[in-house]
Protein backbone atom coordinates (compact mmCIF):
# COMPACT_ATOMS: atom_id res chain seq x y z
CA UNK A 1 0.00 0.00 0.00
CA UNK A 2 1.49 3.33 -0.68
CA UNK A 3 3.17 5.88 1.77
CA UNK A 4 0.49 8.27 0.98
CA UNK A 5 -1.70 6.86 3.10
CA UNK A 6 0.70 7.95 5.82
CA UNK A 7 0.62 11.14 4.78
CA UNK A 8 -3.55 11.13 4.60
CA UNK A 9 -2.94 9.99 8.51
CA UNK A 10 -0.92 13.15 9.33
CA UNK A 11 -3.48 15.46 6.91
CA UNK A 12 -6.40 13.44 8.60
CA UNK A 13 -4.93 14.57 12.47
CA UNK A 14 -5.08 18.13 11.61
CA UNK A 15 -8.14 17.82 10.02
CA UNK A 16 -9.91 16.11 13.40
CA UNK A 17 -8.35 18.77 15.31
CA UNK A 18 -9.50 21.70 13.03
CA UNK A 19 -13.17 20.03 12.83
CA UNK A 20 -12.86 19.62 16.47
CA UNK A 21 -12.10 22.97 17.20
CA UNK A 22 -14.78 24.41 14.71
CA UNK A 23 -17.64 22.11 16.25
CA UNK A 24 -16.34 22.93 19.61
CA UNK A 25 -16.40 26.00 19.15
CA UNK A 26 -19.75 26.47 17.82
CA UNK A 27 -21.46 24.45 20.90
CA UNK A 28 -19.91 26.93 23.12
CA UNK A 29 -20.92 30.22 21.13
CA UNK A 30 -24.48 28.78 20.58
CA UNK A 31 -25.23 27.80 24.55
CA UNK A 32 -25.72 24.03 23.52
CA UNK A 33 -23.56 22.98 26.50
CA UNK A 34 -25.13 23.74 29.32
CA UNK A 35 -25.55 21.55 32.44
CA UNK A 36 -27.96 18.96 31.99
CA UNK A 37 -28.45 19.70 28.60
CA UNK A 38 -28.71 16.58 25.57
CA UNK A 39 -25.62 18.30 23.99
CA UNK A 40 -23.78 18.69 27.20
CA UNK A 41 -24.43 14.64 29.00
CA UNK A 42 -24.64 12.97 25.50
CA UNK A 43 -21.84 14.46 23.08
CA UNK A 44 -19.76 17.29 25.52
CA UNK A 45 -19.38 15.28 28.52
CA UNK A 46 -20.77 11.77 27.05
CA UNK A 47 -19.33 10.79 23.60
CA UNK A 48 -15.96 13.24 22.86
CA UNK A 49 -15.25 13.09 26.62
CA UNK A 50 -15.50 9.24 26.50
CA UNK A 51 -13.34 8.46 23.28
CA UNK A 52 -10.41 10.95 23.92
CA UNK A 53 -10.11 9.66 27.43
CA UNK A 54 -9.68 6.12 25.99
CA UNK A 55 -7.20 7.49 23.68
CA UNK A 56 -5.47 8.98 26.16
CA UNK A 57 -5.28 5.90 28.20
CA UNK A 58 -4.40 3.77 25.43
CA UNK A 59 -1.37 5.98 24.76
CA UNK A 60 -0.80 5.83 28.75
CA UNK A 61 -1.32 1.87 28.79
CA UNK A 62 2.12 2.18 26.57
CA UNK A 63 3.78 4.24 28.40
CA UNK A 64 5.52 1.78 31.09
CA UNK A 65 6.30 -1.21 29.22
CA UNK A 66 7.44 0.65 26.29
CA UNK A 67 10.31 2.93 28.72
CA UNK A 68 10.95 -0.09 30.10
CA UNK A 69 11.55 -2.41 27.35
CA UNK A 70 12.99 0.43 25.41
CA UNK A 71 15.47 1.50 27.81
CA UNK A 72 16.84 -1.82 28.54
CA UNK A 73 17.22 -2.72 24.60
CA UNK A 74 18.63 0.75 24.52
CA UNK A 75 21.66 0.24 27.30
CA UNK A 76 22.34 -3.43 25.95
CA UNK A 77 22.43 -1.01 22.61
CA UNK A 78 25.09 1.02 23.65
CA UNK A 79 26.93 -1.85 25.41
CA UNK A 80 29.85 0.21 26.99
CA UNK A 81 29.06 1.87 30.41
CA UNK A 82 31.40 4.85 29.53
CA UNK A 83 29.22 5.92 26.86
CA UNK A 84 26.05 5.95 28.70
CA UNK A 85 27.20 7.78 31.42
CA UNK A 86 28.17 10.49 28.44
CA UNK A 87 24.17 10.10 27.29
CA UNK A 88 23.04 11.02 30.43
CA UNK A 89 24.91 13.84 31.28
CA UNK A 90 24.99 15.72 27.91
CA UNK A 91 21.18 14.76 28.01
CA UNK A 92 20.93 16.58 31.54
CA UNK A 93 23.28 19.45 30.47
CA UNK A 94 21.00 20.30 27.66
CA UNK A 95 17.68 20.09 28.91
CA UNK A 96 18.63 22.68 32.12
CA UNK A 97 19.98 24.54 29.78
CA UNK A 98 17.04 25.27 27.53
CA UNK A 99 14.60 25.55 30.54
CA UNK A 100 16.95 28.03 31.73
CA UNK A 101 17.35 29.86 28.75
CA UNK A 102 13.47 29.20 28.52
CA UNK A 103 12.26 30.93 31.54
CA UNK A 104 14.60 34.04 30.59
CA UNK A 105 13.42 34.80 27.39
CA UNK A 106 9.78 34.95 29.28
CA UNK A 107 10.94 37.01 31.72
CA UNK A 108 12.05 39.29 29.46
CA UNK A 109 9.64 39.38 27.10
CA UNK A 110 6.66 39.95 30.13
CA UNK A 111 8.80 42.64 31.78
CA UNK A 112 8.87 44.86 28.67
CA UNK A 113 5.62 43.85 27.47
CA UNK A 114 4.12 44.17 30.96
CA UNK A 115 0.64 41.80 30.86
CA UNK A 116 -1.52 42.66 33.63
CA UNK A 117 -0.70 46.11 34.12
CA UNK A 118 -3.57 48.29 34.95
CA UNK A 119 -5.65 45.50 34.98
CA UNK A 120 -8.81 44.71 37.98
CA UNK A 121 -9.72 41.08 37.23
CA UNK A 122 -11.62 39.48 39.78
CA UNK A 123 -11.67 35.93 40.07
CA UNK A 124 -13.90 33.31 42.23
CA UNK A 125 -11.39 30.53 41.67
CA UNK A 126 -9.14 29.29 44.26
CA UNK A 127 -5.89 27.26 44.43
CA UNK A 128 -4.58 24.66 46.86
CA UNK A 129 -0.38 25.30 47.04
CA UNK A 130 1.78 22.84 47.76
CA UNK A 131 5.28 23.51 49.26
CA UNK A 132 8.56 22.40 47.34
CA UNK A 133 9.73 19.26 47.82
CA UNK A 134 13.19 19.45 49.36
CA UNK A 135 15.96 18.58 47.33
CA UNK A 136 17.06 15.39 49.09
CA UNK A 137 13.48 13.63 48.85
CA UNK A 138 13.88 14.34 45.17
CA UNK A 139 17.01 12.62 44.78
CA UNK A 140 16.34 9.74 47.34
CA UNK A 141 12.75 9.07 45.07
CA UNK A 142 14.77 8.71 42.37
CA UNK A 143 15.58 4.65 43.68
CA UNK A 144 12.66 2.67 43.87
CA UNK A 145 11.64 1.35 47.28
CA UNK A 146 9.80 -1.33 45.51
CA UNK A 147 9.97 -1.40 41.50
CA UNK A 148 6.58 -3.32 41.09
CA UNK A 149 5.07 -0.33 42.75
CA UNK A 150 7.18 2.01 40.62
CA UNK A 151 5.87 -0.15 37.32
CA UNK A 152 2.39 0.15 38.67
CA UNK A 153 2.32 4.05 39.92
CA UNK A 154 4.30 5.36 36.67
CA UNK A 155 7.14 6.95 38.81
CA UNK A 156 9.15 7.79 35.42
CA UNK A 157 12.41 8.59 37.19
CA UNK A 158 12.49 5.43 39.57
CA UNK A 159 11.42 3.13 35.92
CA UNK A 160 14.43 4.75 34.43
CA UNK A 161 16.97 4.40 37.37
CA UNK A 162 15.10 0.48 37.30
CA UNK A 163 15.77 -0.13 33.73
CA UNK A 164 19.42 1.44 33.46
CA UNK A 165 19.86 -0.68 36.02
CA UNK A 166 18.95 -3.89 34.56
CA UNK A 167 20.44 -2.76 31.32
CA UNK A 168 23.93 -2.19 33.29
CA UNK A 169 23.26 -6.03 34.86
CA UNK A 170 22.85 -7.58 31.72
CA UNK A 171 26.09 -6.04 30.04
CA UNK A 172 27.81 -7.28 32.62
CA UNK A 173 26.35 -11.23 32.94
CA UNK A 174 27.90 -11.12 29.56
CA UNK A 175 26.49 -13.78 26.94
CA UNK A 176 24.71 -15.71 29.42
CA UNK A 177 21.89 -13.36 29.15
CA UNK A 178 21.73 -13.01 25.19
CA UNK A 179 18.28 -14.95 24.93
CA UNK A 180 16.80 -11.78 27.47
CA UNK A 181 18.47 -9.31 25.65
CA UNK A 182 16.74 -10.86 22.16
CA UNK A 183 13.55 -11.04 24.47
CA UNK A 184 13.37 -7.73 25.40
CA UNK A 185 14.30 -6.72 21.73
CA UNK A 186 11.18 -8.44 21.01
CA UNK A 187 9.04 -7.15 22.93
CA UNK A 188 10.38 -3.60 22.54
CA UNK A 189 9.11 -4.53 18.67
CA UNK A 190 6.12 -5.91 19.74
CA UNK A 191 5.15 -2.34 21.74
CA UNK A 192 6.08 -0.56 19.22
CA UNK A 193 3.61 -2.11 16.47
CA UNK A 194 1.20 -1.45 19.55
CA UNK A 195 1.74 1.96 19.43
CA UNK A 196 0.89 2.01 15.39
CA UNK A 197 -2.14 0.54 16.28
CA UNK A 198 -3.29 3.12 18.71
CA UNK A 199 -2.21 6.10 15.96
CA UNK A 200 -4.44 4.53 13.48
CA UNK A 201 -6.94 5.84 15.91
CA UNK A 202 -6.19 9.37 16.13
CA UNK A 203 -7.55 11.19 13.74
CA UNK A 204 -10.97 10.71 15.88
CA UNK A 205 -9.71 10.78 19.09
CA UNK A 206 -8.13 14.14 18.19
CA UNK A 207 -11.61 15.32 17.20
CA UNK A 208 -13.28 14.31 20.66
CA UNK A 209 -10.61 15.61 22.83
CA UNK A 210 -10.26 19.07 20.74
CA UNK A 211 -14.33 19.34 20.15
CA UNK A 212 -14.52 18.65 24.24
CA UNK A 213 -12.19 21.33 25.50
CA UNK A 214 -13.29 24.22 23.20
CA UNK A 215 -16.75 23.39 23.96
CA UNK A 216 -16.18 23.67 27.89
CA UNK A 217 -13.57 26.41 27.24
CA UNK A 218 -15.28 28.63 24.82
CA UNK A 219 -13.38 32.25 24.19
CA UNK A 220 -14.82 34.48 26.96
CA UNK A 221 -11.62 34.08 29.23
CA UNK A 222 -9.25 34.84 26.29
CA UNK A 223 -10.67 38.27 25.87
CA UNK A 224 -10.47 38.86 29.48
CA UNK A 225 -6.75 37.59 29.42
CA UNK A 226 -5.80 38.61 26.17
CA UNK A 227 -2.72 39.91 26.89
CA UNK A 228 -1.57 37.29 29.09
CA UNK A 229 -2.68 35.13 26.37
CA UNK A 230 -0.47 36.55 23.71
CA UNK A 231 2.88 37.14 25.77
CA UNK A 232 2.66 33.07 26.80
CA UNK A 233 2.02 31.96 23.19
CA UNK A 234 4.42 33.97 21.67
CA UNK A 235 6.88 33.13 23.91
CA UNK A 236 6.21 29.56 23.43
CA UNK A 237 6.24 30.01 19.63
CA UNK A 238 9.77 31.69 19.57
CA UNK A 239 11.13 29.23 22.10
CA UNK A 240 9.98 26.37 19.62
CA UNK A 241 10.60 28.23 15.96
CA UNK A 242 13.71 30.15 17.08
CA UNK A 243 15.98 29.23 20.56
CA UNK A 244 15.13 25.35 19.76
CA UNK A 245 15.90 25.43 16.45
CA UNK A 246 19.25 27.76 16.51
CA UNK A 247 19.91 25.00 18.77
CA UNK A 248 19.40 22.46 16.99
CA UNK A 249 21.05 24.03 14.11
CA UNK A 250 24.76 25.00 15.95
CA UNK A 251 25.08 21.84 17.77
CA UNK A 252 23.73 19.30 15.46
CA UNK A 253 23.87 20.84 11.65
CA UNK A 254 20.18 18.99 11.04
CA UNK A 255 18.14 20.83 9.21
CA UNK A 256 15.26 23.08 11.45
CA UNK A 257 12.72 22.85 8.41
CA UNK A 258 12.93 19.25 8.11
CA UNK A 259 12.86 18.45 11.86
CA UNK A 260 9.31 20.16 11.95
CA UNK A 261 8.33 18.70 9.05
CA UNK A 262 8.93 15.25 10.91
CA UNK A 263 7.69 16.76 14.13
CA UNK A 264 4.07 17.79 12.91
CA UNK A 265 2.18 14.46 14.45
CA UNK A 266 3.85 14.55 17.75
CA UNK A 267 3.25 18.20 17.92
CA UNK A 268 -0.50 17.74 17.05
CA UNK A 269 -0.18 14.43 20.15
CA UNK A 270 1.00 16.70 22.82
CA UNK A 271 -1.50 19.26 21.77
CA UNK A 272 -4.60 17.40 22.34
CA UNK A 273 -3.52 15.19 24.93
CA UNK A 274 -1.79 17.97 27.00
CA UNK A 275 0.44 15.03 28.58
CA UNK A 276 4.18 15.10 27.84
CA UNK A 277 4.39 11.48 29.36
CA UNK A 278 0.88 10.02 27.52
CA UNK A 279 2.78 11.19 24.16
CA UNK A 280 6.49 9.47 25.03
CA UNK A 281 4.98 6.31 22.90
CA UNK A 282 4.45 8.72 19.52
CA UNK A 283 7.91 11.01 20.46
CA UNK A 284 9.88 7.63 20.28
CA UNK A 285 8.51 5.90 17.57
CA UNK A 286 8.82 9.61 15.70
CA UNK A 287 12.60 9.97 16.86
CA UNK A 288 13.68 6.92 15.92
CA UNK A 289 11.88 5.51 12.64
CA UNK A 290 11.36 9.21 11.10
CA UNK A 291 14.16 11.84 12.54
CA UNK A 292 17.02 8.78 12.91
CA UNK A 293 17.84 8.53 16.43
CA UNK A 294 19.33 5.43 17.28
CA UNK A 295 17.03 3.64 19.47
CA UNK A 296 19.85 2.90 22.04
CA UNK A 297 20.01 7.31 22.69
CA UNK A 298 16.35 7.78 22.44
CA UNK A 299 15.48 5.51 25.18
CA UNK A 300 16.55 6.91 27.43
CA UNK A 301 16.28 11.25 26.12
CA UNK A 302 12.41 10.81 25.20
CA UNK A 303 12.02 9.12 29.24
CA UNK A 304 14.05 11.30 30.73
CA UNK A 305 13.06 14.66 28.76
CA UNK A 306 9.32 13.97 29.27
CA UNK A 307 10.38 13.70 33.16
CA UNK A 308 12.57 16.73 33.68
CA UNK A 309 12.53 18.94 30.42
CA UNK A 310 9.76 21.57 30.87
CA UNK A 311 10.98 24.26 28.93
CA UNK A 312 6.95 25.02 28.04
CA UNK A 313 6.17 25.05 31.57
CA UNK A 314 9.01 27.48 32.56
CA UNK A 315 7.87 29.99 30.47
CA UNK A 316 4.42 29.91 31.61
CA UNK A 317 5.64 30.29 34.84
CA UNK A 318 7.78 33.35 33.80
CA UNK A 319 5.08 34.83 32.39
CA UNK A 320 2.34 34.14 34.71
CA UNK A 321 4.94 35.35 37.42
CA UNK A 322 5.16 38.52 35.86
CA UNK A 323 1.34 38.57 34.95
CA UNK A 324 0.15 38.27 38.75
CA UNK A 325 2.61 40.44 39.83
CA UNK A 326 1.52 43.00 37.95
CA UNK A 327 -2.34 42.36 38.72
CA UNK A 328 -1.59 42.81 42.33
CA UNK A 329 0.92 45.50 41.97
CA UNK A 330 3.67 44.04 43.32
CA UNK A 331 7.54 45.10 42.12
CA UNK A 332 10.10 42.03 41.60
CA UNK A 333 13.57 43.03 41.89
CA UNK A 334 16.76 41.45 40.10
CA UNK A 335 17.13 38.80 43.23
CA UNK A 336 13.47 37.73 42.78
CA UNK A 337 13.74 37.43 39.04
CA UNK A 338 16.96 34.87 39.51
CA UNK A 339 14.67 33.13 42.48
CA UNK A 340 12.26 32.39 39.81
CA UNK A 341 14.65 30.90 37.14
CA UNK A 342 16.21 28.88 39.48
CA UNK A 343 12.81 27.47 41.31
CA UNK A 344 11.81 26.97 37.69
CA UNK A 345 14.92 24.54 36.86
CA UNK A 346 15.14 22.81 39.92
CA UNK A 347 10.87 22.11 39.97
CA UNK A 348 11.29 20.73 36.66
CA UNK A 349 13.28 17.76 37.70
CA UNK A 350 11.14 15.23 39.15
CA UNK A 351 7.98 16.29 38.30
CA UNK A 352 5.43 14.13 36.32
CA UNK A 353 4.75 15.30 33.00
CA UNK A 354 0.78 15.08 32.97
CA UNK A 355 -1.86 17.89 32.57
CA UNK A 356 -2.07 20.45 35.11
CA UNK A 357 1.19 20.08 37.18
CA UNK A 358 2.58 23.61 35.37
CA UNK A 359 -0.12 25.37 38.57
CA UNK A 360 1.74 22.81 41.41
CA UNK A 361 5.35 24.15 40.00
CA UNK A 362 3.75 27.88 39.97
CA UNK A 363 2.61 27.44 43.27
CA UNK A 364 5.85 26.70 44.37
CA UNK A 365 7.47 29.68 42.89
CA UNK A 366 4.99 32.26 43.82
CA UNK A 367 5.62 31.20 47.25
CA UNK A 368 9.63 31.76 47.03
CA UNK A 369 8.70 35.10 45.62
CA UNK A 370 6.11 36.91 47.83
CA UNK A 371 3.10 36.17 45.60
CA UNK A 372 0.03 35.56 46.59
CA UNK A 373 -0.70 31.66 45.52
CA UNK A 374 -4.58 32.84 45.31
CA UNK A 375 -3.45 34.76 42.26
CA UNK A 376 -3.09 31.60 40.15
CA UNK A 377 -6.95 31.49 40.11
CA UNK A 378 -7.06 34.03 38.18
CA UNK A 379 -5.28 32.28 35.00
CA UNK A 380 -7.19 28.56 35.84
CA UNK A 381 -9.72 29.14 33.20
CA UNK A 382 -7.24 29.75 30.30
CA UNK A 383 -4.54 27.04 31.28
CA UNK A 384 -6.03 23.91 30.37
CA UNK A 385 -5.83 25.57 26.49
CA UNK A 386 -2.36 27.00 27.31
CA UNK A 387 -1.44 23.82 28.73
CA UNK A 388 -1.65 22.40 25.20
CA UNK A 389 0.02 24.35 23.43
CA UNK A 390 3.40 24.23 25.91
CA UNK A 391 2.89 20.59 26.33
CA UNK A 392 4.02 20.61 21.93
CA UNK A 393 7.04 22.91 23.09
CA UNK A 394 8.24 20.15 25.53
CA UNK A 395 8.33 17.15 23.07
CA UNK A 396 10.18 19.38 20.89
CA UNK A 397 12.40 19.97 22.94
CA UNK A 398 12.75 16.17 24.02
CA UNK A 399 13.09 15.72 20.60
CA UNK A 400 15.88 17.99 19.62
CA UNK A 401 17.92 17.29 22.63
CA UNK A 402 17.74 13.68 21.64
CA UNK A 403 19.10 14.18 17.73
CA UNK A 404 21.97 16.49 19.26
CA UNK A 405 22.91 13.65 21.41
CA UNK A 406 22.69 11.06 18.86
CA UNK A 407 24.59 13.06 16.43
CA UNK A 408 27.60 13.55 19.17
CA UNK A 409 27.51 9.77 20.08
CA UNK A 410 27.02 8.60 16.73
CA UNK A 411 23.97 7.21 16.94
CA UNK A 412 22.49 9.13 14.26
CA UNK A 413 21.01 8.08 10.46
CA UNK A 414 21.38 11.38 8.91
CA UNK A 415 19.84 9.42 5.82
CA UNK A 416 17.07 8.85 7.57
CA UNK A 417 16.63 12.07 8.66
CA UNK A 418 17.03 13.75 5.10
CA UNK A 419 14.76 11.28 3.64
CA UNK A 420 10.99 12.89 3.69
CA UNK A 421 9.43 9.17 3.30
CA UNK A 422 11.39 7.57 6.11
CA UNK A 423 9.22 6.08 8.96
CA UNK A 424 6.35 7.26 7.53
CA UNK A 425 3.12 5.01 8.86
CA UNK A 426 1.39 2.50 6.68
CA UNK A 427 -2.15 1.58 7.52
CA UNK A 428 -1.12 -2.13 6.00
CA UNK A 429 1.32 -2.83 8.71
CA UNK A 430 -1.77 -3.10 10.80
CA UNK A 431 -3.35 -5.81 8.59
CA UNK A 432 -3.05 -9.63 9.86
CA UNK A 433 -0.63 -11.57 6.81
CA UNK A 434 -2.62 -14.27 5.58
CA UNK A 435 -2.34 -17.87 4.69
CA UNK A 436 0.62 -18.82 3.55
CA UNK A 437 2.54 -15.65 4.12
Amino acid sequence: MSTNLSKNLTAKVLMGMAIGSIVGLAINLGGLNSAGSFINTWLVSGLFHVVGKMFVNSLKMLVVPLVLFSLISGVCGIGNLRQLGRVGSKSFVLYMMTTAIAIATALLVAGVVAPGKGMNIETNATFASREAPPLTDVLINIVPGNPIAALANGEMLQIIFFAILIGVSILMVGKKADPLVDGVERMNEVMMKMVDIVMSTAPYAVFCLIAHSVANLGMGLLGQLLGYVLVLVGVLLFHLLVTLMITLKVFSGLSPLMFLRKMRNVQVFAFSTASSNATIPVTLRTVTERLGVGNSVASFTIPFGATINMDGTAIMQGVATVFIANVYNIDLGFSDFLTVIFMAVLASIGTAGVPGVGLIMLSMVFTQVGLPVEGIGLILGVDRLLDMVRTAVNVSGDSVVSCIVAKAEGKFDSDMFRNPQAGLFKKDELEMPGKGQ
